[in-house]
């Protein structure tokens, strides 16, 4: 998210002495995506972000798919699995490719490492729970309904406040970025945007640990995880400015788009990746053209998977979904309202829905680890 953002302490000027009053000086970090042309911040850390004690391969993440790939729409129940108790490694593969991989966390631990994910940007829709997001960059507390976007390569904990906690994740082989047409040259969000800067919430708190000894953190990169084993305590950040840090933007905040007829799936568009779009449904007013069908049209999805992840009960055009549900509705199979849920939204003025829509453009997997809470009649359910 293009906002200039700064917290602590930095030097009047770019690759100058910064002078610690300890003696000696202050270290600049530059972190940032694309190379040197991308978003970036500049950190200032009393300790070289370099000083590495070890580094082990602790193991690979090898996900395996479902080795029927028949044609099919298809519904789980995600809510009913259980996950392990680690914010990061207690994560449950659901769907995936090359670009875009979800997964389910139901933490019940604060993690005693930090974790850096080195192959993917990651949003944290918090369906569950609150707590603080501590990072490099500060401290950013965390709600229910929060897309908490972590930029690649930032080391960063959960720390769980109020439970219980859900988490529904989704990492991104290219950068996380808001919709295009939402934004002007400058990188501003226009008028017409469903959410603006002032819904943005940063990091707002510096914590600095100025502590040795032996600190670990988990790396992901090449699909695997890694023990990297620092003698520094990595909260020792004394200020940093830029563009690249964590941030959130709460579901309730965005406005939807409504009009005289159905609005296409396009409103709804929240995040943009390299392969996949995520949309936000949110309670809202209908259509209000006297002769308007509130339900979606039929529609196929060419060249396009469509998932949806269920954050309550209600939708428009669904039924025997539950909250937690996730339907896959793959390219190659028109997909819409199911029996009477066209005719019984005419007339209708508002929907409670709440959903997480991930768009992409090349077919995904369905993981190994959720067929045991599949529905197997959602494929006839459009059956009279």
């Amino acid at each position: 998210m293009p906002l200039y953002h700064s917290l602590g302490k930095v030097p009047k000027k770019r690759h100058t002495v910064f002078p610690n009053p300890d003696g000696g000086i202050y270290y600049e970090h530059l972190m940032g995506n694309l190379g040197f042309v991308g978003l970036s911040s500049l950190l200032y850390t009393s300790k070289r972000p370099t000083r590495v004690i070890r580094t082990t391969k602790m193991m690979d993440l090898d996900w395996e798919g479902d080795p029927d790939r028949t044609l099919r729409m298809r519904h789980f129940f995600t809510h009913r699995l259980d996950t392990q108790p680690s914010p990061v490694l207690g994560r449950l593969p659901l769907l995936y490719n090359a670009d875009v991989a979800m997964s389910l966390a139901r933490p019940s631990a604060d993690d005693e490492f930090f974790f850096r994910n080195c192959q993917g940007d990651e949003i944290v829709f918090v369906t569950e729970g609150t707590g603080v997001l501590e990072s490099q960059f500060g401290e950013m507390p965390y709600r229910p309904g929060d897309y908490v976007v972590i930029p690649r390569g930032i080391l960063y904990r959960f720390r769980l406040g109020e439970g219980p906690h859900l988490h529904f994740v989704i990492e991104s082989a290219g950068h996380v970025r808001t919709p295009k047409r939402y934004r002007n040259e400058h990188g501003q969000l226009l008028e017409h945007s469903p959410f603006c800067e002032r819904d943005i919430r940063k990091p707002d708190k510096l914590e600095f640990r100025e502590e040795e000894g032996e600190f670990r953190t988990v790396v992901k990169k090449d699909n695997g995880l890694h023990e990297v084993v620092v003698d520094h305590h990595p909260w020792n950040t004394v200020g940093w400015d830029g563009y690249y840090y964590p941030w959130a933007l709460n579901i309730e905040d965005f406005e939807p788009i409504v009009g005289r007829v159905h609005q296409p799936p396009p409103v709804h568009q929240t995040f943009e990746g390299d392969g996949y779009v995520i949309c936000s449904f949110v309670p809202r007013l209908y259509d209000f053209h006297p002769d308007a069908i509130p339900a979606p049209y039929n529609h196929s999805n060419v060249m396009s998977d469509e998932v949806l992840y269920y954050a309550n009960s209600e939708f428009m055009s669904r039924s025997g979904i539950e909250y937690g549900s996730i339907t896959h509705h793959p390219d190659g199979l028109p997909h819409g309202p199911q029996p009477g849920k066209a005719e019984e939204s005419i007339g209708k003025r508002a929907t409670n829905e709440l959903a997480v829509m991930v768009d992409t453009f090349r077919p995904l997997r369905v993981s190994k680890a959720i067929l045991p809470v599949e529905d197997p009649d959602y494929g006839t359910s459009w059956l009279e």
